[in-house]
């Protein structure tokens, strides 16, 4: 059988696809910046869904935060183990950048049952006691991205950027909405779609971009 197998090869051939769909079937779409185009395009390249080119948002002062966050070695804190997992670990490496995911471990089982909260909000109180530069990736869960902001507001805690990207129909849209309210340095994936696909994806593209 003859197919593509190597997966540079294949990567530069979705991307190529992903430009030529762009340009055939969104006639005048610019991206504002090369930045904005590596993100947005690593999202379509992750869901096959054009409708990141309309609903990815970034604010203005995000890529020049966000690389002041990675020379910093800010930790990066997700929501989710499958968010943790999807993150490039060389890349990672390659910066000193660590990772850290709370949601599973035992001690915010107890704390979320303690306050009768979800296990996303405990892991949230968690992050905010950790005194580091920090960059909060939210992939599934409202609950986590509303108290993200909420404590942000009360002590912004050197977070320094947050990646807000929960999927679905309780609170996913809503949530996203705040997000992009605040002055919080964000990317939001407005509307229902998302995922903790999309928030892996928006942080590889970044940490491509320095290569």
């Amino acid at each position: 059988m003859n197919y593509i197998k190597d997966p540079k090869a294949i990567e530069k051939k979705s991307f190529e696809i992903i430009s030529d769909i762009i340009e055939n079937e969104h006639k005048g779409y610019k991206f504002s910046s090369e930045f904005e185009e590596k993100i947005i395009k690593r999202c379509i390249h992750t869901s096959a869904d054009f409708d990141y080119l309309y609903n990815l948002k970034i604010s203005p002062d995000f890529e020049q935060e966000i690389k002041k966050a990675i020379r910093d070695k800010a930790t990066i804190y997700t929501d989710t183990t499958m968010a943790m997992s999807g993150i490039s670990k060389v890349t990672l490496k390659k910066y000193g950048i660590d990772i850290k995911c709370f949601v599973a471990d035992e001690e915010t089982k107890t704390l979320a049952q303690k306050h009768n909260i979800t296990r996303s909000m405990a892991s949230v109180i968690r992050i905010f006691e950790e005194k580091t530069p920090k960059i909060i990736v939210v992939g599934n869960a409202p609950t986590f991205l509303y108290k993200t902001i909420e404590l942000y507001n009360i002590d912004k805690s050197d977070v320094r950027a947050v990646i807000g990207a929960p999927v679905g129909f309780v609170e996913a849209k809503e949530s996203k909405d705040m997000l992009y309210k605040t002055n919080i340095n964000y990317i939001a994936a407005l509307g229902r779609k998302g995922g903790s696909n999309i928030a892996a994806a928006i942080i590889n593209a970044i940490l491509y971009s320095f290569e």
